[in-house]
C-alpha cells in the first residue's frame, strides 16, 4: 500500500472524525441551550410571581396604617394598589402561557385564593373602621387568623417556587449529563484523529484543537463542581471549539447570575426577618427609652455600614433632639430646629448628594462632602422625629438603592411605634390630670400616696401630707359665678405647683380641696414651706369681668411621718388637722399631734 494511499485514507478518516466531532460538539452546545432555556423560563416565572407577596404585604400595611392612624392617605394608597392588581385568571394565564404545569398552577392558584381572602378581610376591616368600629378593624388585621393567612400565602408561593426549582434543576442536570456525554465522545474522536495525523498535522492538532480542548475540559470540570472562578479561554476561531467556549462562557455567566440571585434572595430574607423582629420589639416597648434601646441595637444590623442618629421631637422646645446614635456618625448637630432639615420641611426623604443635585440641610453644618440621608418620622401629618444616615464612600448604586428601601421600612416602623407611645402617654396624662388646674387628680394621688407610703415605711424616711381647703369658696360661685370660682381654683393650683416645682407633689382631690405630699421633708421644713404657700395665696389678687374678687385665703392641715403616727394614716391625720383649722376660724395652719399612740388633730 502506497504511502499516498495511507495518507489519503488517514485524511479521509480525519475528515470523517472531524465532522463527527463537530457534530458532538454541536449536540453539547444544544444541550447547553436547553439548560439556558430552562433557566430563562425559571427567570420568567420569577418575574411573574415576584410581586405577589409584596402586593399582599403592601395592601396589608396600607390597611393597617389606615386602621391605626385613620389617615385617609393610607386608604387612597390601598385602593390604588388594589386597583393595580391583576385578576387571578389573568395571572394564571400568563404563567400557563410561559409553560407552567397544572400542578404548579394549582399551588399558585391556592396562594392567590388566600390572597383574595386577605383582601376581603382588609375590606371588612376598612369598612369597620369607616363605621367607627376601630376595635373590630384592629382585631381583623392584627388577629392570629390574619397572620396565619399571611403565612399560608407565603407558604403556597414558596411551594410554587420550590416546584419550579425542582423542575429547573432536573432540566439543568439532564442537559449537563447530555453535554458531558457528547463531550466525552468528542474527546475520544479528537484523540483518534491526533494519533492518525500526529506527524502530518501535528501543528494543527496541537495549536488549534488539542490545547483549547484541554483548557475547556478543565474549565467545564470546575464549572461542573460549581467553581465559577474558572474563566473559559478566549477563542477567536469561528469553529466548534469557539462555539463550545462561548457556550461555556454563557453557562458560567448564568451560573454566576443564579448564584448572585440566590445570595440576594437569602440576604433579603434575612433582612426581612430582622425587620420583623424589630417590629415585634417596637410593639413591646413601654416607653420611649425602650424604643431608643431597640433602635440602637437593630439599626447597625439593618444597615451595618451606614452610621446614623435617631432624633425625637421635643414639643416644649420645638427642637429635634438626638435620642441615640450608632457607628459613630461625623455630621449633623445633636439638636436643631425642625426648619433646619429639608426632610422635615417637605415631609419626605431628603438626599442632598448623589445623582440629583439638591440643597444640603442646615443641621449638617459645614461638612457637605459626605452623602447623607434624612428620613422623617411622621404621624398624623406631624413630624415626631427623624432618622439620619451617612452613606458609605464608594458604595455601589445597587447597594445604596437596596439599603435605602430597608431604611424606609425601618423609619416607617419606628414612626408608628413612636406615635403609639406618644398617644398612649397623652391618654395616660389625660386620665391622670385635672382638666381645670392641670394638677394630678385623685387617681394619680392614690397611686403616688401608696408608693410614697410604702417607701417611707420601708426606709423610715420622713413623709409630710398637707391638706389645703380654700376658705368660703362657695361665695365666689354664688357672687361672681362659676367662672370666677374656676379662676380661683386655677390660681391656687398654680401657687401649689409653683411652690413645689423642685420638691413635693401637689394634687387636686375635688371641689376646692387640694393635697400636697412632701417626701423627705422634716416637720419644720414642711411648716416653713406651708407658710410660704399661705402667704402667696393671701397675696393673690384676681379680677373677673372688671371686678376684683377680693381676698383669697385657705386653711391648712399638716401631718408628718413618723412624727404623727403610721404612714398609712397620714392623710386621715392631716384631714383631721384641716377640719380643726376650719373650725377654729379658717386662714390658718394647724399641725397634727399624737394622743395615746393614735393620730389625731390637736
Amino acid at each position: 500500500m502506497r504511502l499516498s494511499t495511507i495518507t489519503n485514507w488517514a485524511y479521509g478518516a480525519t475528515v470523517a472524525l472531524t465532522l463527527a466531532s463537530g457534530t458532538t460538539m454541536l449536540m453539547a452546545s444544544s444541550a447547553e441551550e436547553t439548560e439556558r432555556a430552562a433557566v430563562a423560563q425559571r427567570s420568567t416565572f420569577d418575574q411573574l410571581t415576584a410581586t405577589l407577596e409584596e402586593d399582599v404585604y403592601r395592601l396589608t400595611e396600607q390597611a393597617r396604617g389606615f386602621v391605626i392612624t385613620s389617615d385617609p392617605s393610607h386608604l387612597i394608597a390601598y385602593r390604588r394598589e388594589k386597583a393595580a392588581l391583576k385578576s387571578v385568571e389573568a395571572r394564571i394565564t400568563h404563567l400557563r402561557d410561559a409553560g407552567a404545569s397544572e400542578g404548579e398552577l394549582a399551588a399558585l392558584r391556592q396562594a392567590l385564593h388566600w390572597t383574595d381572602a386577605l383582601t376581603d378581610e382588609q375590606q371588612a376591616a376598612i369598612s369597620a373602621m369607616q363605621a367607627g368600629d376601630d376595635r373590630t378593624a384592629r382585631t381583623i388585621l392584627f388577629g392570629d387568623e390574619y397572620g396565619r393567612e399571611l403565612d399560608r400565602v407565603a407558604a403556597q408561593v414558596g411551594k410554587f417556587q420550590y416546584m419550579l426549582d425542582q423542575r429547573t434543576d432536573h432540566a439543568v442536570a439532564r442537559s449537563t449529563d447530555t453535554a458531558r456525554q457528547w463531550r466525552t465522545m468528542s474527546e475520544i474522536m479528537l484523540g483518534i484523529t491526533a494519533l492518525l495525523f500526529l506527524c502530518v498535522l501535528y501543528f494543527v492538532l496541537k495549536q488549534r484543537i488539542l490545547r483549547p480542548v484541554v483548557r475547556l475540559s478543565d474549565v467545564v470540570t470546575r464549572l461542573a463542581a460549581q467553581d465559577y472562578d474558572a474563566i473559559p479561554p478566549d477563542s477567536n476561531h469561528a469553529d466548534e471549539i469557539g462555539d463550545m467556549a462561548q457556550a461555556i462562557r454563557i453557562f458560567r455567566e448564568n451560573g454566576l447570575e443564579r448564584q448572585r440571585l440566590e445570595q440576594e434572595r437569602d440576604a433579603d430574607r434575612t433582612m426581612r426577618d430582622l425587620l420583623s423582629r424589630l417590629t415585634q420589639r417596637l410593639q413591646g416597648c413601654d416607653s420611649v427609652n425602650d424604643l431608643v434601646d431597640v433602635v440602637r441595637r437593630f439599626a447597625p444590623e439593618i444597615a451595618p455600614d451606614f452610621p446614623g442618629r435617631l432624633y425625637i421631637h421635643d414639643n416644649h422646645r420645638n427642637a429635634m433632639t438626638q435620642a441615640c446614635d450608632w457607628l459613630s456618625p461625623t455630621c449633623s448637630r445633636i439638636e436643631f430646629p425642625p426648619s433646619a432639615c429639608w426632610a422635615l420641611r417637605r415631609g419626605q426623604t431628603h438626599r442632598p448628594a448623589g445623582e440629583m443635585v439638591d440643597i444640603p440641610c442646615e443641621h449638617l453644618g459645614a461638612s457637605n462632602s459626605i452623602s447623607t440621608i434624612c428620613i422623617p418620622l411622621a404621624a398624623q401629618s406631624e413630624s415626631i422625629g427623624m432618622l439620619y444616615y451617612e452613606e458609605p464612600a464608594g458604595a455601589s448604586a445597587s447597594h445604596l438603592e437596596r439599603t435605602g428601601k430597608y431604611l424606609e421600612m425601618l423609619a416607617e416602623n419606628i414612626g408608628l411605634a413612636l406615635a403609639n407611645l406618644r398617644l398612649r402617654d397623652a391618654l395616660r396624662d389625660m386620665a391622670m390630670a385635672d382638666a381645670l388646674t392641670g394638677l394630678p387628680n385623685r387617681r394619680q394621688f392614690d397611686i403616688m400616696l401608696q408608693t410614697l407610703v410604702g417607701e417611707a415605711e420601708r426606709t423610715a424616711a420622713p413623709l409630710v401630707c398637707l391638706m389645703v381647703d380654700i376658705d368660703h369658696f362657695k361665695r365666689f360661685n354664688d357672687t361672681y359665678g362659676h367662672d370666677a370660682g374656676d379662676a380661683v381654683l386655677r390660681a391656687v393650683g398654680g401657687v401649689l405647683a409653683e411652690s413645689l416645682r423642685e420638691n413635693g407633689h401637689a394634687f387636686r382631690l375635688g371641689g376646692e380641696e387640694f393635697v400636697v405630699l412632701m417626701p423627705g421633708f422634716s416637720l419644720d421644713q414642711a411648716l416653713g414651706r406651708t407658710m410660704q404657700i399661705q402667704r402667696r395665696i393671701q397675696d393673690l389678687r384676681l379680677d373677673h369681668r372688671g371686678k376684683e374678687l377680693g381676698a383669697i385665703t385657705a386653711s391648712f392641715g399638716l401631718a408628718a411621718f413618723p412624727d404623727h403616727g403610721r404612714a398609712d394614716r397620714l392623710m386621715q391625720t392631716a384631714d383631721a388637722a384641716l377640719l380643726r383649722a376650719k373650725t377654729e376660724g379658717r386662714d390658718r395652719i394647724l399641725v397634727a399631734t399624737v394622743r395615746d399612740g393614735a393620730s389625731a388633730a390637736a
